[in-house]
């Protein structure tokens, strides 16, 4: 069977989702997980935006030995210029140049006649094929373009030397059966389109990227661009376990395979949802805690009786692990590291994983049993070399009556030195807030707090999410502990101690333009 092309651009288009900005050693953890899982080509970044995004794309390039790497670089030779140096160590490289086709993006963004925006595309095109072998061309908001302006951009991007044309519905706009009927036009229309694979990069304003995505393999794409939980600018892109999982299960209907090793959906899923601190939710389809939970005694009896009967795909072949060994304070360092290996956690040394089984220790003396979800939680607490621990939590006591403010006395370490202070708020968090920001004056504004249990029961883990915006820069700490104040104070540390770090580096929205 023919394959489907699978370009992940998680680490570019899914950091650009307001909030969701990754440090560089995440980037590479997340990129060594799609690497994992078999993914064509991985879009490591937008080379030019800041010097924090060359980087990471360069550390990816580095990193990943298996799937082709990928820069996103504007129709300019500055931009194709970065994406190539960005790449030079890669095994498999490819540079994605672009530029708007729709009229309003042609008149009111670019301020160019359709002619120049065509030769503009063509001289980039060329530029980056003097760099690299492999180049993709796309028609930002293709999906608002008009059909006659595209057969030709595109008839001139191909002769020019771009591989893959990918045809994006940048603002979500589209309707699959619209969306299907445009992509079957011009791979007939098109005299050359047999000398490109056709791609699309679908966005799901109306909740129909993967509908979108979908329709336009079945009129004949042969690449799809998604990222991991349908992570996104807006509401978000067409997510690839969507897609994947789609093409698997309905053979019968397209005909195609993709590469992707299945199994490792989850572990990946879990994995970008504790680094960008988006929470998956429960009826989110394969990745969601009830993907495959039955509640309905109808539904249950029939799945005890025939699985088939309410499940179209087997819990395992994604990632899901129904028979998971429990652990607790009781196991060793053995069977913990065998558990790590099992989720597809590799750990860079023996000190990493001395202190991720010390906090492991530590959390079984506080509750029972210690699920998959409990030891993603504690990897993304781990301490790294990249962030300096400017700020971290000594002791904390909150005292929260009745009819009074309640009141945190914090002892922290700032800079290694010991320091004490006190505050009262408006609640226990707010109290331990405030009594953090009188030593750290950061004059961050708060954004987003989030609170999510981790597992079930009274003894689950809290993870905390802190958004904190310090004039246009976003980061985002966490916390976990079973106390939730405790993982409260860790989170907004942690994002104190992202936002002293000397890699400064502008949030994907502050810079650039994409797809």
């Amino acid at each position: 069977m023919p394959n489907i092309v699978i370009f992940d651009t998680t680490l570019r288009d899914g950091e650009q989702s307001p909030g969701a900005s990754m440090t560089l050693e995440e980037k590479v953890r997340i990129a060594k997980a799609l690497e994992r899982m078999r993914v064509d080509v991985i879009e490591a970044g937008f080379a030019v935006a800041s010097p924090g995004d060359f980087e990471s794309v360069k550390a990816v390039a580095h990193a990943v030995q298996d799937s082709r790497i990928c820069s996103l670089a504007r129709a300019r030779a500055e931009d194709i210029d970065a994406a190539a140096g960005a790449l030079r160590s890669a095994q498999a490289s490819r540079i994605h140049t672009f530029i708007a086709t729709s009229p309003i993006h042609m008149q009111y963004k670019l301020r160019l006649p359709p002619e120049q925006v065509l030769e503009h595309a063509v001289k980039a095109i060329r530029y980056a094929r003097n760099l690299v072998d492999d180049v993709e061309f796309s028609c930002e908001d293709a999906g608002r373009s008009e059909p006659d302006f595209l057969c030709r951009i595109i008839e001139a991007a191909i002769t020019a030397g771009a591989r893959t044309i990918n045809i994006p519905d940048t603002v979500g706009y589209a309707i699959p059966g619209q969306f299907g009927d445009l992509m079957a036009t011009l791979l007939q229309r098109i005299p050359n389109a047999d000398k490109a694979i056709f791609s699309v990069h679908c966005h799901n304003d109306l909740g129909l990227a993967v509908a979108n995505s979908l329709a336009a393999v079945l009129a004949g794409a042969r690449q799809v661009e998604c990222t991991i939980n349908g992570l996104g600018e807006r509401a978000g892109n067409a997510a690839l376990e969507e897609v994947v999982m789609a093409l698997a299960t309905r053979k019968d209907l397209f005909g195609l395979e993709t590469r992707i090793q299945t199994t490792e959906i989850v572990p990946t899923s879990r994995l970008v949802s504790s680094i960008t601190g988006f929470p998956v939710q429960p009826n989110k389809a394969i990745v969601g805690a009830n993907a495959f939970a039955h509640e309905s005694g109808i539904h249950q009896d029939g799945v005890l009786k025939h699985r088939e009967t309410y499940e179209i795909m087997r819990a395992q072949d994604v990632g899901w692990n129904t028979n998971r060994m429990v652990l607790g304070k009781h196991s060793g360092r053995a069977a913990f590291r065998a558990r790590l290996e099992q989720l597809g956690i590799a750990l860079d040394s023996d000190g990493m994983l001395n202190d991720l089984f010390a906090r492991f220790k530590e959390l079984a003396d506080k509750k029972h049993d210690i699920y998959d979800e409990d030891l993603h939680a504690l990897l993304s607490s781990v301490s790294t070399t990249e962030i300096p621990k400017i700020y971290a939590l000594i002791a904390l006591e909150v005292l929260s009556k009745t009819g009074q403010a309640p009141e945190a006395n914090l002892s922290l370490s700032v800079h290694g030195q010991q320091k004490q202070v006190r505050a009262t708020g408006s609640g226990p968090v707010d109290a331990a807030f405030r009594a953090i920001e009188a030593l750290a004056n950061s004059g961050a504004s708060l954004e987003l707090y989030s609170v999510n249990a981790i597992t079930s029961g009274t003894d689950s883990q809290g993870e905390v999410q802190v958004r904190l915006n310090d004039a246009g820069r976003i980061v985002n700490g966490q916390g976990a502990d079973t106390d939730i104040l405790v993982a409260s104070v860790k989170a907004y540390l942690d994002a104190l101690n992202l936002l002293s770090s000397p890699l400064q580096r502008a949030h994907p929205q502050m810079s650039g333009d994409g797809i």
